[in-house]
């Protein structure tokens, strides 16, 4: 999910290489017949960039997950979500 996020970034024209784009992923699993099996994951992502890019930013983020080959194939069976936080380029 991050790489789609980052290429559709970058066909944008904004910035998303060498660190500035990072995420945090985090599942949650439950207990099923004795077998654990993942429900949900979220990709909370960073995104070092100004803040006059938060609007597009935030317009490529409601767009990206339906090109997402990850997304896509799993998103029928788990709950998969993301964010995207901006930080100012001296919070790297």
């Amino acid at each position: 999910m991050l790489g789609t996020f980052g290429g559709a970034l970058e066909a944008r024209q904004i910035d998303a290489s060498d660190g500035k784009l990072s995420a945090e992923v985090t599942g949650e699993v439950e207990q099923e017949e004795s077998v654990l099996v993942i429900r949900r994951i979220h990709v909370s992502m960073r995104l070092v960039a100004p803040e006059d890019l938060k609007e597009k930013v935030e317009r490529v983020h409601a767009l990206y997950p339906m090109n997402c080959p990850l997304y896509r194939t799993l998103h029928n069976a788990i709950r998969l979500t993301s964010s995207v936080e901006l930080v100012g380029a001296s919070a790297s």
